[in-house]
């Protein structure tokens, strides 16, 4: 038997050894890259995600930041990396909320193979659709969950006002058309045509005196209401 070459096998072990730090490494990079990527930017949206999803499903009064970690499958300080406490998740859930409905609005608006009174009319249903389809999600955008209590935080701020001053856009770019009445203030006008579909919104959700049924009736009258109403001026 030929004696083994002690020197050969230490520099042998030395390269597996190399070698076998250099995959541990770079599996441990790839893990952590992974990792970071996941709790600092789709967590987030993971999260929101869930929020919604129990916020549709079991109301606003389900959602904590417990819950929603649980939800989410992640630890429970995880969501605390992104959202303070519970004022701040239900201020980014309505900021989505607002978000998603701005670019719903501004879909129609756009519409230049459209007439502005089929775009008008479409608005109303859309808007009064939005809320009925979405009854929980509506109730935190514009309820007193949020507003009354002064918690909105700055981000929702910055993407609610902005939504329902492309609202006051919307409502000259109608006056200019003839199919709102264009003595009133554009600001005035915007809000009262707000709070009418506000108010049909708020009867379908609280179930008072109309369904879902009537939807469409009740969105043809008050769009046939506001335009009538300018040719009378």
């Amino acid at each position: 038997m030929s004696a083994v070459n002690v020197t050969d096998t230490r520099e042998a072990d030395d390269v597996v050894t190399s070698a076998t730090d250099a995959a541990v490494n770079t599996i441990s990079n790839a893990v952590s890259s992974a990792a970071q990527s996941y709790h600092h930017g789709d967590l987030r949206t993971a999260l929101l995600n869930a929020a919604a999803k129990r916020l549709s499903e079991h109301g606003v009064d389900s959602l904590s930041l417990r819950k929603l970690a649980e939800d989410a499958g992640v630890s429970r300080t995880a969501p605390y990396h992104h959202f303070k406490d519970k004022s701040a998740l239900l201020s980014a859930i309505a900021a989505k909320g607002f978000s998603d409905w701005h670019s719903t609005a501004k879909r129609i608006f756009e519409q230049e193979d459209k007439t502005p009174s089929a775009r008008f009319r479409e608005f109303v249903c859309e808007y009064v659709g939005y809320a009925a389809a979405n009854p929980e999600m509506y109730e935190l955008m514009f309820g007193r969950t949020i507003w009354q209590n002064n918690a909105a935080t700055g981000d929702l701020k910055d993407v609610a006002f902005p939504c329902f001053q492309f609202q006051v856009t919307m409502t000259k770019f109608w006056q200019n058309k003839g199919l709102l009445p264009d003595n009133q203030d554009a600001l005035r006008l915007a809000q009262v045509t707000w709070g009418t579909l506000h108010g049909i919104a708020r009867l379908l959700i609280d179930g008072i005196y109309a369904d879902s049924s009537h939807i469409q009736e009740m969105c043809d009258c008050a769009a046939d209401l506001f335009m009538q109403a300018s040719n009378k001026v």
